[in-house]
C-alpha cells in the first residue's frame, strides 16, 4: 500500500503520484497486461535481483542512458524494439529510470499510435523532485538541448526512495540542485526549511528526502496546474536554467543538469544584483547558505563564448535580447527577455573569472 499520493490536474488527463512504502508496487506493475518495460541499464544492473526482481525479463528493454542518446535516433530504435512485441493501442509502456529515460519514453508514448498508456517510475532524485510531473518530453537536436518535444501526461507515477540509495554522489546532488531551486521559489520559510534539512539530505535520510520531495512536487504543482503549456507563469520554473542549460552545452554535458542549474542560479543572481532587484546581502545569504553547500561539481574550464553561443539558441528567447529568470529580494521571480550579452558576460566573469 502506498504511503501517500499527490493528484495532478492536467488539461491532457489528470494523473496521480504515488509515494511507495516498499517494492511491492513493482509486482503490481508486472501484472499489468500488454506491458513493455524500458529500464535504465544502470538501474537494471543495480536492482534487477532486488527491487525489480518481479519484472518479467522477457518484456524488459534495457537501455544505456547518457545525455547523447536523448535524441530522435534512440526514439526510432525504441519504436523497433517495441514493435517486436506486437503492440496495440491499449499497450502500456512502463519506464523506470531518470529524466533521460523519462524524456525518451515519454516521447515514444506520445507519438506511438498517437498516444499510448505510459507509467513512469523515477529512480533519480532529479526526476522525483522535479521532472516527473509537468507532462513535458524533450529531445536534444544536434548540440541544442531540449529543442524537440511534446506535452504528454503519464497515466501514473510511482516514487520509491530506496532507488536513491544507489545514486552516485554527483547525480544525487544534481537532484539537490533542483530541490534548492524549488524551495527558493517558494519563499523565505521554505528556504529556511531547506537549509535546516541539508544535514539530513547529505545522509540520504528517507524521511527527510520524502518530506522535501513532497514540498518540491507541491511547489511545482502550483505552477503547472495554472500554466500547463508553459506560456506564462510556468516559465518562472526556468530559474537557473537559462545559464544552466548553456553551461551544460558549453561543457558537453560534463556538468550534471541539477548542478548546472546551481551554477545558473549563481549567475542569474549576479544579473539580479546588477539590475537592482536583489540586494548584495540577500545574494550573499543565498550563495553561502543554499547554493554553495549543494554545489559539488564545477566545470574545469568554461568557455564564456561557448556559453553565450548556447544562450543565443535558447528557445525561451523571444526578442533580440536573452531570456532570464531573476530572483528578487522578496523571493519573487521575474522574467526578463532583454538581458544583454554584456550583462551575461559580466556575470560569467564574476563567478568564473576571465
Amino acid at each position: 500500500m502506498y504511503l501517500d499520493k499527490i493528484s495532478i490536474k492536467s488539461n491532457l488527463k489528470d494523473y496521480d503520484v504515488y509515494f511507495e512504502n516498499d517494492s511491492g508496487f513493482v509486482q503490481k506493475l508486472a501484472d499489468i497486461e500488454n506491458a513493455v518495460f524500458v529500464v535504465d541499464e544502470n538501474v537494471w544492473n543495480l536492482h534487477k535481483d532486488k527491487n525489480l526482481r518481479a519484472l518479467p525479463v522477457e518484456r524488459v528493454i534495457v537501455r544505456p542512458v547518457y545525455e547523447e542518446v536523448k535524441n530522435i535516433d534512440t526514439v526510432c530504435a525504441l519504436y523497433e524494439k517495441i514493435m517486436a512485441y506486437s503492440p496495440r493501442k491499449n499497450m502500456n509502456l512502463i519506464s523506470i529510470g531518470g529524466g533521460i529515460i523519462q524524456d525518451i519514453t515519454g516521447f515514444v508514448a506520445s507519438s506511438l499510435y498517437r498516444g499510448i498508456n505510459w507509467i513512469f517510475v523515477p529512480t533519480t532524485l532529479l526526476a522525483q523532485v522535479d521532472s516527473c510531473i509537468g507532462a513535458k518530453t524533450s529531445l536534444n537536436f544536434k548540440q541544442f538541448k531540449n529543442l524537440v518535444g511534446t506535452f504528454y501526461a503519464p497515466k501514473e507515477i510511482h516514487i520509491f526512495p530506496e532507488f536513491l540509495q544507489t545514486l552516485h554522489q554527483e547525480d544525487f546532488y544534481s537532484g539537490i540542485g533542483e530541490m534548492a531551486k524549488l524551495h527558493l521559489m517558494a519563499g523565505a520559510e521554505k528556504t529556511r526549511e531547506f537549509i535546516a534539512a541539508l544535514p539530513g539530505l547529505d545522509k540520504r535520510e528517507n524521511a527527510v528526502l520524502s518530506r522535501l520531495t513532497h514540498n518540491c512536487l507541491h511547489i511545482k504543482k502550483s505552477y503547472i496546474e495554472e500554466d500547463e503549456f508553459d506560456t506564462g507563469r510556468r516559465n518562472l520554473l526556468n530559474y537557473g536554467h537559462c545559464f544552466g542549460h548553456a553551461v551544460e552545452s558549453a561543457t558537453n554535458f560534463a556538468v550534471p543538469h541539477g548542478q548546472a542549474v546551481v551554477l545558473g542560479m549563481m549567475l542569474a543572481n549576479k544579473v539580479s544584483v546588477a539590475r537592482g532587484v536583489l540586494s548584495p546581502e540577500n545574494e550573499a545569504f543565498v550563495l553561502q547558505n543554499v547554493l554553495l553547500p549543494v554545489l559539488k561539481v564545477r566545470p574545469p574550464v568554461l568557455n564564456h563564448d561557448a556559453v553565450l553561443s548556447a544562450m543565443r539558441q535558447d528557445k525561451k528567447n523571444v526578442g533580440k535580447g536573452l531570456a532570464l529568470i531573476m530572483l528578487k529580494d522578496n523571493y519573487q521571480m521575474e522574467k526578463i527577455v532583454d538581458m544583454t550579452e554584456a550583462e551575461a558576460r559580466s556575470a560569467l566573469i564574476d563567478i568564473f573569472g576571465k
